[in-house]
């Protein structure tokens, strides 16, 4: 598939609909349109999946497995600001496969132990508190491979580059920007000419766009206090 062939909309509107293979496409497609295509080396190997497993004494679920042989080490889709843990990184707490940590400790994301036999579980999240009797696992996305796809979308919007920019606050959009479908419990997608933007309450968007020049016209079209503009 060409990357001017991905239709982003139809794309996420599938992995709401579907299941974790539609989640997968489009976590390749949109890999490939506003960055580089997957290659086999952007994944971790069954060998240590499966060292992860005996380490841990339990069996990862499918779809995680899925997700670390596809991308797990794509840091522009994993890791640009939360982090994606690396299987030899992967724990158990208070009774959930943590997978995932905010870049400051802030929160952790995981797998109730209960629903590992689940080949496309459902994820929790777990805020850092400074009274720990009060943390408690609760609940995030419905199955792990939407969690991760929208993981893959998010964190190459907080890429550190000349492509991506973030507004403290939010702007009125231009009326040639669509609203895209609501993937992610946390965000709201917009794309435009070349550029694609996601909203998070009314607190901050981030951008990413194909070319400078597309960047820059958000930068006109939007006024505001830009990090990088």
């Amino acid at each position: 598939m060409n990357d001017t062939d991905f239709d982003m909309p139809a794309a996420m509107a599938g992995t709401l609909r579907g299941g974790r293979e539609d989640a997968w496409a489009l976590v390749r497609g949109f890999a490939a349109y506003w960055g580089a295509p997957l290659t086999p080396r952007d994944g971790f190997t069954d060998a240590e999946l499966d060292a992860a497993e005996r380490r841990l004494g339990l069996r990862l679920p499918v779809a995680l497995r899925e997700a670390y042989r596809l991308f797990g080490r794509r840091a522009d889709l994993t890791s640009s600001q939360d982090v994606l843990l690396t299987p030899d990184e992967l724990h158990v707490l208070d009774g959930a496969l943590v997978y995932r940590a905010e870049n400051q400790g802030c929160a952790h994301w995981g797998v109730l132990l209960d629903d590992l036999a689940q080949e496309d579980p459902p994820t929790v999240t777990r805020p850092d508190l400074a009274d720990k009797s009060q943390e408690r696992w609760e609940p995030w996305e419905e199955r792990f491979s939407t969690a991760a796809a929208v993981m893959a979308m998010s964190e190459k919007l907080l890429e550190d580059g000349e492509l991506c920019d973030f507004l403290e606050s939010e702007g009125e959009l231009p009326d040639d920007f669509v609203e895209l479908p609501a993937l992610g419990r946390e965000f709201r997608w917009y794309g435009g000419p070349d550029v694609l933007v996601v909203a998070v309450g009314d607190a901050w968007i981030s951008a990413r766009a194909r070319t400078p020049e597309a960047l820059h016209a958000l930068h006109e079209a939007v006024p505001g206090e830009w990090l990088n503009g």
